[in-house]
């Protein structure tokens, strides 16, 4: 079994996928020697990390040169490529092909547009042919923002059903927190359905139960990070910082490794 089709075994609905989303070759290969079957990228944390804005097209060259870097990673990888970094389908086409040439198992293409608007759904659905069309092995997310832009919730059916006839390998509704209507969702798709989670939402035992085949982390362990380094900061100042649950830099040091000191 290669990569592809490791990555497309691993989404069974009942036995979600749990999905960690890196940030940089560090945090991937931590999470890969904490023993997580894949690893897929956040945007916003890519982005964030680079100095540079979110869901604006601004960090593809970043997302790109760390695609490269996670391929060598020993699972598979999924790079989110927000809107996909072009604005012809052609050009999203030619990123996907790229990226499956260099061992990247899927990616994650979003419908939410910087302006607050949804993408127009025929054009988003050409752009899904074109990267199947040009990377059939390529698992192809398609991710709609229905349930993070308001006013948009009643077309969440419409365009996950256009996505999936479109040849999305899997759906992602991203801010669904409804019981009931995962479970519809679920129902109503062969296409595995995808969940964010959240601290505050449903568990991943319950979004199994729902028929969830995969559970992403989206930017909250790049969020979290951040703010435990800041906390820690801080305790360091005041003279009360715990360092007993902070590994040392050779424990820490997941990318050397798994590749050696010279990578």
């Amino acid at each position: 079994m290669n990569r592809y089709e490791e990555f497309r075994a691993l989404h069974r609905p009942g036995d979600p996928l749990v999905l960690p989303n890196a940030w940089d070759l560090a945090s991937a290969a931590a999470l890969v020697t904490a023993g997580f079957a894949a690893i897929g990228t956040t945007s916003l944390g890519v982005a964030s990390a680079a100095g540079k804005p979110d869901a604006t097209g601004d960090a593809r060259e970043d997302t790109l040169r760390l695609a490269l870097g996670l391929a060598r990673l020993p699972v598979p990888v999924t790079v989110d490529i927000e809107g996909g970094f072009g604005e012809k389908p052609d050009e999203v086409a030619e990123l996907a092909a790229a990226l499956a040439r260099a061992g990247v198992a899927g990616v994650n293409i979003e419908d939410g547009r910087p302006d607050g608007s949804l993408a127009a759904l025929a054009p988003q659905c050409e752009t899904i042919r074109a990267m199947k069309a040009a990377a059939p092995s390529l698992f192809v997310n398609a991710r709609t923002d229905t349930h993070w832009l308001p006013g948009h919730g009643d077309e969440t059916v419409a365009r996950l059903s256009a996505y999936q006839e479109a040849g999305a390998d899997g759906l992602f509704v991203p801010g669904l927190r409804d019981v009931a209507a995962i479970a519809a969702l679920t129902g109503r798709f062969d296409a595995p359905l995808n969940i964010l989670y959240a601290p505050d939402g449903l568990s991943v035992a319950r979004l199994a139960e729902l028929g969830v085949a995969r559970v992403s982390t989206g930017s909250l362990l790049f969020r979290a990070a951040v703010h435990h380094a800041v906390e820690l900061a801080k305790a360091v100042t005041r003279g009360d910082a715990d360092s007993s649950g902070v590994p040392s830099y050779a424990t820490a040091d997941g990318w050397s490794t798994l590749y050696g000191r010279e990578s």
